[in-house]
């Protein structure tokens, strides 16, 4: 169960930039002779096809609404890739450890996928992509910091991933309620205002005198 702290940390990773992950792995184990990452992270096709499509992502995932739209692509493939990457740590666990360990991983990068694009869709709320670029450059610094933490000090990792995804979490809750009460004052001032898509009319906006021409 060695494997258990470096799966929850990469899986977490996986959840927010699975790329990323595999590449930062990929060049430690192949350039720091970091023993834990699985040597198929390593190879060139790994490390090749890891990079291009971390770049892609890196530019994706900055500009507003494309990134919920990436987002929802990667719902499968970021929860694999972090089970993936946990089976992969398991060496030679026994097959239900290798299980649980794997699962581990899968589970926790589903949950930071869907803290992370829950967010995008808060912040997507708003048209101008400073906050967009801002969050995406955010969680690049902190997938690329965490998973070099966990090569070396896989423990430490994966308190600092806990609480990252524990704060994901409360900001997802914050930010939705903050929306909803944003979304409740804006259906009253148009009600005040008798906008005709709420169904009602103002006093200056309709009536008329009753006099024909």
């Amino acid at each position: 169960m060695e494997a258990l702290p470096l799966a929850f940390t990469t899986g977490w990773a996986s959840g927010i930039n699975a790329y990323a992950c595999v590449l930062v792995l990929g060049l430690l184990g192949r350039f720091a002779d970091v023993d834990d990452v699985p040597t198929a992270l390593t190879s060139n096709g790994v490390l090749i096809a890891a990079g291009a499509m971390f770049l892609f992502e890196f530019v994706a995932d900055k500009i507003p609404y494309v990134d919920s739209a990436w987002d929802t692509i990667s719902t499968l493939i970021r929860p694999t890739v972090g089970a993936i990457i946990a089976a992969l740590m398991s060496g030679q666990a026994s097959n239900l450890e290798q299980a649980f360990i794997a699962t581990t991983g899968g589970l926790v990068a589903l949950l930071s996928h869907l803290v992370k694009s829950s967010l995008r869709l808060a912040i997507n709320t708003s048209p101008e992509p400073v906050t967009n670029v801002a969050a995406s450059s955010g969680e690049d610094v902190a997938v690329l910091s965490v998973v070099s933490l966990a090569a070396f000090h896989p423990t430490v990792a994966l308190i600092i991933a806990g609480i990252l995804l524990l704060i994901g979490i409360v900001a997802v809750f914050f930010a939705f309620r903050a929306i909803k009460r944003g979304y409740a004052r804006f259906k009253a001032w148009r009600e005040k205002r008798g906008d005709p898509a709420t169904g009602t009319v103002s006093p200056d906006r309709g009536g008329g005198t009753g006099k024909e021409r």
